[in-house]
């Protein structure tokens, strides 16, 4: 049974000791995702006065598709990250104070109780404020970004129709931006 308490002893004191690590956390995600904010907000306005500019993407020819998803990805990794990873850092600042109110309740000492887990419901509402923040931003930069890349890519696609005549080429729907009807006719 001594064996069984030291065990319990050992991970409460071993959770005890993530407190303050996950706590600094929780505050360096939420000042992550104010930043991130502000960023978001600026790049709001320029994409209002340049719509349809492509703003973050390479604008170059060399680049591969996947080259130009890669940066789209490393773009929104960060936002990722941190709209799921801010929930699980709430819920552990939630927990790790939830054991010793526990036993301050058991041993009669309710007002323990509640200092102890103050601090906790604070980092958990900090953590899910973060985490709404990162996700409502990533949503919107994604699109913002698959954006642009259509429109890198239909430049592409654009190039290689100014250069070469209509009729080398069989017509489709995906290459031609002119009607097949006026390919038909330039023949």
């Amino acid at each position: 049974m001594s064996n069984i308490l030291s065990v319990e002893t050992f991970l409460l004191e071993l959770a005890q000791l993530f407190q303050w690590p996950v706590i600094v956390t929780v505050l360096l995600v939420f000042g992550y995702a104010v930043l991130q904010a502000g960023g978001f907000v600026i790049e709001g306005f320029r994409r209002v006065r340049r719509p349809g500019a492509v703003l973050l993407l390479p604008r170059g020819g060399d680049h591969s598709i996947e080259a130009l998803e890669l940066v789209v990805l490393r773009e929104l990794e960060g936002l990722r990250l941190c709209s799921r990873i801010a929930p699980m850092l709430g819920l552990v600042a939630t927990m790790i104070p939830l054991g010793p109110a526990l036993v301050a309740v058991s041993n009669g000492r309710g007002e323990a109780m509640g200092d102890s887990l103050a601090a906790a419901f604070a980092a958990v509402i900090v953590a899910l404020l973060a985490a709404s923040l990162t996700f409502a931003i990533h949503t919107v930069r994604r699109r913002w970004l698959l954006q642009e890349l259509n429109t890198v890519l239909d430049q592409r696609t654009a190039t290689p129709e100014a250069e070469s005549p209509a009729r080398d080429r069989a017509p489709d729907a995906t290459t031609t931006s002119q009607p097949l009807a006026a390919v038909e006719s330039s023949e």
